[in-house]
């Protein structure tokens, strides 16, 4: 069994996330979520899907980067 890089539990169906050469073991996708995904820089949530991006930036979505002070950026082209 694979002991979960994020909560420790030791699960016999744990799976492994490569990520920019860091490779960490999960027993959930929530945990490798809590882990590895990033936070927006305005409201610190997960960000799961693509957000969007300025400058290393990111945000969850448009709304957030505009409070951040970039108003370029769209959610929906």
């Amino acid at each position: 069994m694979a002991r979960c890089a994020q909560c420790g539990n030791d699960y016999d169906k744990a799976f492994d996330v490569v990520m920019a050469g860091r490779s960490l073991t999960f027993d959930s996708f929530e945990c490798a979520i809590e882990a590895m995904a990033p936070r927006c820089e305005h409201c610190a949530c997960r960000i799961i899907g693509h957000g969007v991006e300025q400058d290393g930036r990111i945000f969850c979505c448009a709304n957030c980067a505009k409070h951040a002070g970039i108003s370029a950026l769209r959610d929906r082209v």
